[in-house]
């Protein structure tokens, strides 16, 4: 398979002014934001713990995996924005290259880089460094680390999560 199909970079339909607000992605910036993204981690580990045949070990891995599929999926893997404010500027874009105008080590990417980081610490803390649950919790924080890196800013694996002007 030639690499150029692998791997393919993200052209914008328009330059991001700093001035406009993208109403898809401001929300979080907002401390409120920050706090739900805790709160959505305690959810986690309690409605995993509710489980009568739960250990310890099994609700923290499962939180871990949970909390990084839904940063995936939401930060990652949709992309444009439900609002035609921009003519398009956005259509292309996932929301995490939405945020701050594609503007890399923000406050908030800082928080949503590292709150995975201490799950994943947390995780493999109380499954005792069990190394099958490492693995396993390690692969999962790797994923949504990976995927937020600057160099894999417009970057897009076999196609996947290419808008429909990026094919011409």
């Amino acid at each position: 398979m030639p690499l150029d199909t692998m791997v393919q970079r993200v052209a914008s339909a328009a330059n991001l002014n700093e001035l406009s607000v993208n109403p898809n992605s401001h929300w979080v910036n907002l401390k409120g934001s920050w706090t739900t993204n805790i709160v959505l981690i305690i959810a986690f580990r309690l409605i995993f713990s509710l489980i009568p045949w739960s250990t310890p070990e099994l609700s923290w891995t499962l939180t871990n995996l949970s909390y990084c599929l839904f940063q995936y999926i939401m930060f990652h893997g949709i992309i444009g924005t439900p609002f035609e404010v921009n003519q398009g500027a956005y259509d292309n874009l996932t929301l995490w290259e939405q945020m701050d105008n594609g503007e890399q080590y923000t406050p908030t990417k800082k928080f949503l880089t590292v709150v995975p980081i201490a799950v994943f610490l947390l995780s493999t803390h109380y499954s005792n460094y069990d190394v099958p649950t490492f693995i396993i919790n390690f692969t999962a924080v790797l994923i949504v680390l990976i995927a937020k890196l600057p160099a894999f800013h417009r970057v897009r694996f076999f196609g996947i999560n290419m808008g429909q002007n990026d094919y011409n």
